[in-house]
């Protein structure tokens, strides 16, 4: 049985929605599931760091606060947090704090904190007193750095799959709802496919084919049909024996009809739009009356067709149509109409209570002309220009002011690769910034730029916390970090490109008051290089 060509169409596009989804699924159900998983894991390593540096739990390891306090703070963080157990211990591994009151002096069970008793976070699954769970461990240090204890935070592996499934099931609703999409759209395509074939199938309009060219063909009227880029692409066998009369013996098919035939005037119907009706053409002695009308389909011309006898044959000739200028008129005026109605809806919309919209976005236009205005005004280097730009729009979105300091300009380099290295020094250089003013009072970063003597001084400064001693001997080492774990690589890609382009690079910092980055960099502008 034949299917029907709507049916045929929903049904492969059905076929493909569904081999998409099922890739997807492939794909990433299970990183759907394994982000759920390590997410649970970041909760329990964030609650246990948080934990291994509380003052309750550090003096209760000393003896310096009552023990019980240390189990009051652990039952509360993991009432507050909806975790299995948060469980204090001490370097002998004896618990000083426990869910259940009676584990409480005994040694930890699951052989999986040997680590954290040696100074290490870790994470693991293994059976406690609580049965099996996911398990991440702090070790706890006193401010001389000595170790004292540790942490174990759990969560239940019932919970771990709970979340997992949670996430599948998201997976599953999506897959679910794209596919129902997918039929859906299936369908109203298939439908609106048919409309555009008038309801037919590919063997009616074959069949309709077949008839309108035989149809053409039988008529004892030559007719003429062009495209809307004036070429010629049908002729039936009456025109054909009218042009040969006229010595016109040539092949007309793809042919332009202004070059073939200019007498016809075609290529004024296409671009007006207006009918040539009973139009004398005279060629090699004979007569012919053409009638010339534009082709629309759904209001656009997309062609032109021309009609034509021998006057002779006609006994009655037809009367020459009139009206059209008053078409034009009527056009004329529609469109006046038209004008008119514009204004009366464009009047009708400012009437309505749009005052306090239109001054908010005039103030948001006028601050980013305002500040577009200052970058280009100091920054010429084209590059540089569009970085500062993106820049601007991230940090104003963090509620943090950007002010480009204005006693200096850089211009266009004459190395494009040095172009390249500066949008990585000065990316990294106020991502940092962004960072550090975070959770500050007075969120503020300036950047300056001073060119002398081919030599480029870019400085970044921020509000924030500062950079203590300590950390400052290891600032530019690749991984190293006081933010967290898979970090400490902003610095270390400045520090590169700086010695890179044979500069130098040094802070000035105070903890509380901000930090102050200082690069220079041999830099020869365009001009200084076009002029040497």
């Amino acid at each position: 049985m034949r299917l029907r060509l709507q049916t045929t169409i929903t049904l492969m596009i059905c076929l493909i929605v569904v081999l998409v989804l099922l890739i997807v699924y492939v794909m990433f159900g299970m990183k759907f599931s394994r982000q759920a998983q390590e997410s649970l894991e970041n909760k329990a390593i964030t609650i246990a760091r948080t934990v291994s540096r509380t003052p309750v739990v550090i003096d209760g390891l000393l003896d310096k606060a009552d023990s019980g306090s240390i189990q009051d703070y652990a039952t509360e963080i993991s009432a507050i947090n909806n975790v299995q157990f948060v469980v204090v211990m001490d370097m002998q591994g004896i618990r000083r704090s426990h869910p259940d009151v009676t584990q409480i002096g005994k040694h930890f069970m699951g052989g999986d904190e040997t680590d954290a008793l040696h100074g290490k976070e870790t994470i693991s699954i293994a059976q406690g007193s609580l049965g099996y769970s996911v398990r991440a461990f702090s070790p706890i240090f006193v401010s001389e750095g000595k170790q004292v204890g540790a942490v174990a935070v759990g969560i239940s592996l019932g919970s771990v799959r709970s979340a997992v499934q949670q996430n599948q099931w998201i997976i599953y609703s999506g897959i679910l709802v794209g596919g129902l999409m997918g039929i859906a759209g299936a369908v109203l395509l298939a439908r609106k496919i048919k409309r555009m074939m008038f309801g037919m199938e590919p063997e009616e309009i074959a069949k309709l084919l077949e008839e309108r060219s035989a149809m053409l063909q039988s008529t004892k009227e030559g007719i003429l049909a062009i495209d809307k880029e004036s070429r010629i692409t049908l002729v039936n066998a009456e025109a054909r024996r009218l042009m040969g009369s006229v010595g016109m013996n040539q092949d007309p098919l793809s042919r332009q009809v202004d070059q073939f035939w200019p007498l016809l005037r075609m290529e004024k119907v296409l671009d007006n739009g207006e009918p040539l009706q009973d139009k004398e053409v005279e060629q090699s002695g004979i007569t012919l009356l053409v009638n010339v009308v534009p082709v629309r389909v759904n209001g656009t011309i997309e062609g032109a067709i021309a009609t034509f006898r021998d006057k002779t044959e006609i006994s009655i000739l037809l009367e020459r149509l009139s009206g059209i200028s008053l078409y034009a008129e009527a056009l004329r005026a529609q469109t006046h109409e038209f004008m008119n109605k514009l204004h009366v809806i464009m009047g009708l919309t400012n009437m309505r209570s749009y005052d306090r919209l239109e001054e908010y976005l005039t103030d948001i236009v006028q601050s980013i002309r305002t500040e577009a205005d200052s970058v280009v005004r100091q920054v010429k280097d084209p590059v540089m220009v569009g970085f500062l730009l993106g820049k601007l729009s991230r940090i104003r979105e963090a509620d943090v002011r950007l002010v480009i300091l204005g006693d200096g300009m850089l211009p266009e380099s004459a190395d494009h690769d040095v172009s390249r290295e500066l949008v990585t020094i000065a990316g990294n250089l106020l991502d940092n910034a962004l960072e550090a003013v975070q959770g500050t009072d007075n969120k503020l970063i300036e950047i300056g730029f001073r060119h002398e003597d081919n030599l480029l001084t870019l400085t970044v400064c921020d509000s924030g916390a500062g950079i203590s001693a300590e950390n400052g001997d290891y600032l530019y080492e690749q991984g190293y970090s006081t933010k967290g774990k898979d970090r400490g690589i902003g610095l270390y890609l400045v520090h590169r490109s700086v010695t890179k382009l044979g500069g130098t690079i040094h802070y000035k910092s105070r903890d509380g008051e901000g930090t102050e980055f200082t690069v220079q960099l041999p830099y020869i502008a365009k001009s200084d290089d076009n002029e040497l």
